[in-house]
């Protein structure tokens, strides 16, 4: 098994920030800090916000006063490190291709973090009161902190871009509304937008490994502070696996060996278990009509965190909107466009020629804000530039998702096939489902959720026998995906409550050769790449506010969605899908026998059960996908 190592307190807070603090982007050398040292002043300030309060504000000017500058900022829950005005970063702005170039950058601690007054609040829901009003959210704070850089920080030419990643993203998306005229450019990149669906839930189940890993570093914060917070527990192991079955399973027992009621998020969060009226207004995707900005919303294919978010915040910009508009999709873990080259993911290559991180910063994103910000050449790109996988190559679209898709099923043959012809017999496949024994997520040993775990080898998963699956034949030609993909289960349990995941599958052909970067220990041929995943809580199958119990027994209809994608299975490969109810512990275990709140679920609520999928004429269990003609 793999194994990754734990790292420092630090270390830690910078993975889960994703390098959102100015000080630890990319390429840091001595080179980018002298240059910074010797081209950039900076000052700190503290902005008053229509209420009074306060927002701690870093600002680097370019020395040269000879010609106006546009203004880039980034507001983030991160910190702005380093604090001071005479220690710089080592690095500014998304790259430092931008910073050689000159701009004015910003970075700003947001309300209630680090040296920002005020209280934070964890996704801030939009007021949407503006004009005189003294009523706030991040996007009167996102106005109010431009209009002051703008009346105040000299030498500036009247235009302002935000950018930011994850958190970071989100306060960028949440300026776009009521956007200050300023305001002209934006780059929201993985931004989070509705944690009901994303980061720490999907459709209504907990990821357990990534929020316990993250939420720690959210404690109540008495007053202002320059340093991160301690950590609330040590994992003291590697083993992610066997730490939370001890310490999280049942959910019920984290305050106890956890938290200890230090993190008031968790406390709200356990609450709130349903899409009730605290998760539906911190949505942000309704909010996002008619706006201004020009927007490049930027995402990963492989993001386990934030994959939702860039797909919902350009789609819903489109249907309102007719300004410039645009996505870009790439090969990228969370925040892996702004780090690194992106040619590699764990074991997957995707080409290097030029590698998909260096032409997003260079030909993508430095021409976007350059045009935009500076009226320097040209930005005349399609609406959707993608990035194909399978085949390894930038697509562009004219719209997302493209036109030219056909629907294609393929149906669950109980024998463990793939097959675009619905099944004639009444059969089925069943399995027990052990919360004791939940099937392991990844095969890394990792207390957190896996940058990775998106491209990890299934192999290790079909051995087991609470996991179904069913695949294709050899494909004799390729065939490219686009777009959302469908489930549809028919299943049924012998208890009253179940969660369905779903994983859709690459499986390489026996022959395939190594990548160079793979080492002896990893073989590709006959690797299981996962493409696309997720899981459902059954007991939102009708309405995601109000659950309901299955029928011991009775066959249901179980429907969703998995989110985008554009990928080539080639030719020799074959198409795979596996089926389980269980994915620990990067998902909560659900106790089978349906309570009202599984947060409060207690040890004897917990018991095993026998599910199963019907691959039936008339219960027939499939996925449709989207072909490109």
């Amino acid at each position: 098994m793999k194994k990754i190592h734990l790292l420092s307190v630090f270390i830690i807070i910078l993975i889960f920030s994703n390098c959102s603090s100015n000080n630890h982007i990319i390429f840091e050398t001595e080179n980018d800090s002298l240059f910074i040292a010797k081209n950039y002043n900076k000052k700190e300030y503290f902005i008053e916000m229509r209420d009074g309060v306060k927002l701690f504000t870093s600002v680097y000017s370019p020395k040269d006063k000879s010609t106006t500058y546009p203004i880039m900022l980034k507001r983030t829950p991160y910190s702005c490190m380093p604090y001071g005005e005479n220690t710089k970063a080592q690095t500014l702005g998304s790259s430092m291709k931008l910073a050689r170039d000159m701009y004015v950058f910003v970075y700003q601690d947001v309300r209630g973090r680090f040296m920002s007054e005020g209280e934070f609040v964890d996704v801030r829901p939009l007021q949407n009161k503006y004009n005189d009003s003294t009523d706030i959210d991040e996007s009167t704070d996102a106005w109010d902190t431009i209009d002051w850089l703008i009346k105040n920080i000299e030498n500036n030419n009247g235009k302002l871009g935000m950018w930011g990643n994850s958190y970071p993203g989100f306060y960028a998306a949440m300026g776009l509304i009521n956007a200050h005229p300023a305001y002209v450019a934006s780059v929201p990149q993985c931004p989070v937008t509705n944690w009901f669906f994303e980061d720490f839930h999907h459709n209504g189940a907990f990821f357990t490994a990534h929020y316990f890993s993250f939420g720690q570093y959210f404690p109540y914060r008495p007053d202002t502070v320059k340093e991160w917070p301690a950590p609330l527990f040590n994992f003291d192991t590697d083993n992610g696996y066997d730490f939370y079955l001890e310490n999280a399973s049942p959910l019920s027992k984290v305050n106890e060996n956890l938290y200890h009621h230090k993190i008031a998020f968790w406390d709200t969060v356990i609450e709130h278990p349903n899409y009730d009226e605290f998760w539906q207004k911190r949505n942000l995707i309704p909010h996002l009509k008619d706006i201004k900005p020009a927007v490049l919303t930027v995402g990963g294919w492989f993001d386990a965190e934030d994959l939702y978010g860039p797909l919902h915040v350009y789609k819903a910009i489109e249907k309102t909107t007719k300004n410039n508009n645009r996505i870009i999709m790439g090969p990228w873990k969370h925040g892996g466009f702004a780090r690194g080259d992106g040619s590699i993911l764990g074991n997957i290559f995707f080409g290097s020629s030029p590698a998909p991180s260096d032409y997003y910063r260079d030909s993508i994103e430095f021409p976007f804000f350059s045009f935009y910000l500076k009226n320097k050449g040209s930005f005349d790109f399609d609406k959707a530039i993608m990035f194909e996988t399978g085949n390894n190559k930038w697509q562009t679209f004219k719209q997302w998702p493209p036109k030219n898709l056909k629907s294609e099923k393929l149906y669950f043959i109980k024998a463990g096939n793939l097959n675009t012809q619905t099944p004639d017999n009444k059969e089925f496949n069943s399995f027990i489902s052990n919360h004791r024994n939940p099937v392991p997520y990844t095969e890394a040993l990792s207390t957190g959720m896996t940058k990775e775990y998106m491209t990890d080898d299934q192999r290790f998963a079909e051995k087991r026998k609470d996991v179904i699956t069913y695949k294709t034949e050899n494909l004799e030609i390729d065939k490219t995906i686009a777009g959302k993909i469908k489930v549809c289960l028919y299943v049924s349990t012998n208890q009253s409550a179940a969660d369905w995941v779903v994983k859709l599958i690459d499986v390489y052909p026996d022959d395939f050769k190594n990548f160079a970067h793979n080492p002896d220990s990893i073989k590709m041929a006959g690797y299981q790449q996962m493409l696309r995943s997720d899981v459902f809580r059954g007991r939102y199958r009708n309405s995601l506010e109000k659950p309901e119990p299955f029928i011991p027994n009775k066959i249901t209809k179980v429907e969703f969605e998995l989110q985008d994608v554009l990928h080539t299975f080639k030719k020799g490969h074959k198409i795979m899908v596996q089926v389980q109810s269980t994915w620990f512990p990067l998902v909560d275990i659900n106790p089978q026998k349906y309570v009202d709140n599984i947060y409060k679920a207690k040890e004897e609520d917990f018991v095993k059960a026998t599910h199963k999928i019907y691959c039936s004429k008339n219960n027939a269990s499939y996925i449709e996908i989207k072909v490109l003609n």
